[in-house]
This record gives structure tokens, C-alpha cells and sequence, in this order.
């Protein structure tokens, strides 16, 4: 597992938005806002967390029962979003912190990409070694929407999923045709804090299920900070976004290299 460091090579400050952690209903729509002020210039950070639900990509659609199962799952409590972004099915719900982070990138995807995965599992990983949770970043095999730029805690085989990262890129309007092209770029992570692992997975495999696709995701490949630590208490939310608001303040922005 390649070892986190600290974010090197970083510009200016995130501008964090209030509140602390903000609630949204739909996660969908947490990251609204963020793309005109990226686009105008800034760098914005935003702390979220939604009710219980799952988030999927528009590749779902392709599953000719989609509609009927998203309104089942609606009646039973656990409403299922689409989102634009690709990957595979996300848990929502208390106990995941989302942090999102957006601001301009004048290089392209294929030069900047990994640059944002690193920079933010670095400060993913600087937050909770503040408190006491070792990470590293790794495939996991059997966690929901796996990845290379997964958080995982443990080595190998042992290793277990505790964030997930995406990025979603879009141009800016209105440039001019000569020079080089400026985009917004949406870096997100979902951190696995004190959320009901086996409940999460129950909801998620049975939707799998429904729609006939295959998927099966096992609890045991993640893991919660709060099960990473033998002195968790009532108060560990506030902790993590106490460390998550210093580890972006000390990351700052990537630099446009």
C-alpha cells in the first residue's frame, strides 16, 4: 500500500463554506453551489452529510428496472439518487462525512488527474492521522465503488476501506478559442466515520439484488474510524471535522505546474 504524505507543491487557501457540516437532503445537489465560484476564480471546500440513501451513476439506467426498485426503496426510507459522476454505488446516511473541494485547473485531465486523487487522499489522510488512523491508498476488492485512490487502513489482503474518492471535471463557459483551456474541478471523498456498516451494506446489496446486477459488497472490506479507535465517544463527528477543517486549511490548493 503507497504510503500518504502531507500535500506538497500547493497555492493559496480553500475558502471553507458554512456551516461546519452542512445537512443536504438530496447528496446530489450538495455540490451545486461550488462550480460558479470555482469558475469565478476561487477555491471552495465544503463538509456534508445526508440522510440514509444511495447514490449510483448514470450507468444504472441501463437496468430496465431502475425506476420501479429507486421508488421502492423510496417507500421503505432509503431514497436512491443518480449523480453525473461515474464509478459505482455510494452509501449515504449519518456517520459519512462527504468533503468536497472545488476550484479552477488550467492543465488538462490527462496531465492533472492523479494530482487531484494524491492531493486529496494526502489531506484525507493527514486528518485522520491526527486522530490516531493510519491510511494509505489501495484498491480494496469487495468494497462498494472500488478504486486505486480508495483510503484503506491495513496492509494487502487485510486491508479495509475507510474513504472513497472521485473527481468530476467540467469547462468553463465562455473562454476565449486561443489558449490554454481553464475547467472546475469537483474532488469528493466519502469518509466512513461512525455509520452503521452493516446496515449500509444491507441496503446497498439489497438494491444490487433488485436490479438483477450481480453486485455484491461485503461489509468486512470497510471500516469505520470509530472502529479504528478504542476511545471513540459521542464527540468523534465534531473531532473529524475539526481535523478535516485543519488538514485542508494546511493542504491549500494544488498548484497549477
Amino acid at each position: 500500500m503507497k504510503d500518504a504524505s502531507p500535500a506538497a507543491d500547493c497555492g493559496g487557501p480553500f475558502s471553507l463554506l458554512s456551516p461546519r457540516l452542512m445537512f443536504c437532503a438530496d447528496p446530489t445537489l450538495a455540490e451545486a453551489g461550488l462550480y460558479a465560484r470555482a469558475a469565478a476564480g476561487e477555491a471552495v471546500a465544503l463538509l456534508w452529510h445526508s440522510p440514509p440513501s444511495l447514490v449510483v451513476p448514470g450507468s444504472y439506467k441501463r437496468f430496465a428496472g431502475l425506476d420501479e426498485v429507486r421508488a421502492q426503496f423510496a417507500d421503505a426510507g432509503c431514497p436512491v439518487f443518480l449523480r453525473k459522476s461515474g464509478g459505482g454505488l455510494v452509501p449515504q446516511g449519518p456517520g459519512i462525512i462527504n468533503i468536497s473541494l472545488a476550484y479552477p485547473m488550467w492543465r488538462t485531465l490527462g496531465e492533472a488527474a492523479e494530482g487531484v486523487y494524491e492531493h486529496l487522499c494526502d489531506m484525507l489522510s493527514d486528518a485522520l492521522l491526527d486522530l490516531g488512523v493510519p491510511t494509505g491508498w489501495q484498491a480494496v476488492e469487495g468494497s462498494f465503488c472500488d478504486g486505486r485512490y480508495n483510503l484503506a487502513c491495513g496492509e494487502g489482503d487485510a486491508a479495509r476501506k475507510i474513504a472513497g474518492t472521485a473527481q468530476y471535471w467540467q469547462s468553463v463557459a465562455n473562454q476565449p478559442v486561443d489558449g490554454p483551456r481553464c475547467h472546475v474541478v469537483l474532488a469528493h471523498a466519502v469518509l466512513l466515520v461512525d455509520v452503521d456498516l452493516a446496515q449500509a451494506h444491507q441496503y446497498a446489496n439489497r438494491f444490487e439484488a433488485a436490479l438483477g446486477s450481480g453486485r455484491f459488497y461485503q461489509a468486512s472490506k470497510t471500516v469505520s474510524v470509530a472502529q479504528m479507535l478504542s476511545d471513540a465517544d459521542m464527540y468523534l463527528r465534531e473531532e473529524m471535522v475539526d481535523a478535516l477543517l485543519a488538514a485542508i486549511g494546511r493542504a491549500g490548493v494544488p498548484r497549477q505546474r
